[in-house]
């Protein structure tokens, strides 16, 4: 909804980019878990037939202006090997909790970060083994989704990881235009990004992913149109495009990026909004009419790409819970605790987090988390579901929940279908966005937060 149309409605105008929900509730909402919990008790009434792994490996060459991830610029001192020990004891810890009372299965792995591959060749083989010979996870016959860079994706590290099973790489470009990379502190040239997509299609992963980013410092509707047309030459089997945040604590932020401040910093900042809004369409509407199908507002599929699984879950949208993460950055899901391990920012703060991680030799017990209970459970099926594309089917909340989403959050929904963000159109029994909504997922997706997810991310102090 832009600002007029706001004016003529009588409904008050949102900003379309307050935050990207990739998780609900956000790291940020997490606390030190006073009791400690004994995984094993965590998991003991859980269900294992159909778990995620996924594992974290908190390492880059290079920092991002952009990134707010738990990662660190280099390993010194072999510090990859002695992560990489703690991971080892946490995966025997972790599969000790899951018992053998019942099959314990998993159905998806990934491996993020970070970037995975600022393992070496060797490196990463000991990383599957882990997965495999401490997990039980068989990687030839899930989906593993891989993370790399144009640096790291060298052809000794994309053979390991094609022998090892994985079936889906993705590749942080952000721009093709040198001097929009820059801008996003971004060290890399088009020539590396070329030879990095060319090794990993030599290396025959069946899908590839690319990252792109719009609203950048001085990118124009041309200077994107360069990076999505140099994307889709390589025909990736998916793309992923995501609008420009400039973060508390990122590179960006303290160059004074981005516009943070009200009054006299408002209209630049609409001024940006408006740029990345209209970005966002043209890339819609230029990969729609090339083929491929949108997924979510971030995600597109070409549209004879083969799917990840049957019935497995779009744009890494967990609606149930079950999932296992390894590694001091990634987060684990039960049916009623989410629960990692701390989480900064600040560079120095996530080293010491590291260095302490390295140092833990109990993993047996949950430390940082938040509990989810049932209206949470609620409100985090229907923001994950309805961000998708595909939209919520009415039936399959009920079947779970008992209950109908419009009398669940009745004035969330009355205030989306007001702005325009719900589909009109769409089959009865099926609660999905608009186009507009689409557009305006990071706006829709903070709105369904909880007042007390709410009150516990306001009150995070920042490290």
């Amino acid at each position: 909804m832009t600002t007029s149309t706001a004016k003529a409605t009588g409904i008050p105008a949102v900003r379309p980019y307050e935050s990207y929900v990739y998780a609900y509730p956000h790291k940020t909402a997490y606390r030190p878990l006073p009791e400690r919990p004994v995984l094993r008790e965590l998991w003991a009434a859980e269900r294992k037939d159909a778990l995620s792994l996924y594992l974290h490996i908190p390492f880059c060459e290079v920092r991002c202006g952009f990134c707010n991830l738990f990662t660190r610029i280099g390993a010194p001192e072999e510090l990859t090997t002695r992560y990489l020990d703690a991971l080892d004891r946490q995966a025997v810890a972790v599969r000790d909790a899951l018992g053998d009372g019942e099959p314990v299965r998993f159905a998806a792995a990934a491996f993020g970060g970070g970037t995975p591959t600022f393992l070496t060749a060797g490196e990463l083989e000991r990383l599957c083994d882990i997965a495999e010979k401490r997990m039980g996870a068989d990687l030839r016959a899930v989906p593993l989704s891989v993370e790399t860079s144009p640096s790291t994706a060298t052809a000794d590290r994309l053979a390991v990881l094609a022998d090892r099973g994985t079936t889906r790489i993705s590749i942080g470009v952000q721009s093709f235009v040198d001097a929009e990379a820059k801008a996003a502190v971004r060290p890399q040239r088009r020539a590396e990004v070329e030879g990095a997509l060319g090794r990993i299609r030599d290396a025959r992963i069946p899908v590839l992913n690319i990252d792109l980013i719009y609203g950048i410092d001085g990118q124009t509707e041309r200077t994107w149109l360069t990076s999505l047309d140099a994307a889709l030459a390589w025909r990736p089997e998916e793309l992923y495009l995501y609008p420009l945040y400039v973060r508390p604590l990122t590179g960006l932020h303290r160059l004074g990026a981005g516009v943070t401040g009200p009054e006299a910093e408002a209209l630049e900042q609409a001024a940006w909004d408006e740029q990345r809004l209209r970005l966002y369409a043209v890339g819609r509407d230029h990969l729609l009419a090339h083929g491929y199908e949108q997924v979510s507002m971030r995600m597109f599929r070409r549209a004879d790409a083969p799917r990840k699984s049957a019935d497995g879950p779009e744009d890494y949208a967990c609606q149930t819970d079950g999932m296992i993460g390894l590694g001091c950055g990634a987060r684990s899901y039960t049916s009623a605790l989410h629960y990692s391990f701390d989480y900064a920012v600040d560079m120095r703060e996530i080293r010491s987090i590291i260095d302490s991680f390295t140092a833990t030799q109990d993993f047996s017990r949950a430390e940082v988390g938040r509990y989810v209970d049932e209206e949470e459970a609620r409100r985090r099926h229907l923001l994950q579901s309805v961000l998708q594309a595909a939209g919520l089917p009415v039936a399959d909340y009920r079947a779970r929940f008992g209950t109908d989403p419009w009398a669940d959050f009745p004035a969330e929904l009355a205030e989306f279908a007001a702005r325009g963000w719900l589909d009109e159109g769409a089959p009865e029994g099926l609660l999905r966005l608009s186009p507009l909504g689409l557009a305006h997922s990071d706006a829709l997706g903070p709105a369904l937060f909880s007042p007390g997810v709410r009150a516990a991310m306001a009150a995070y102090e920042r490290k």
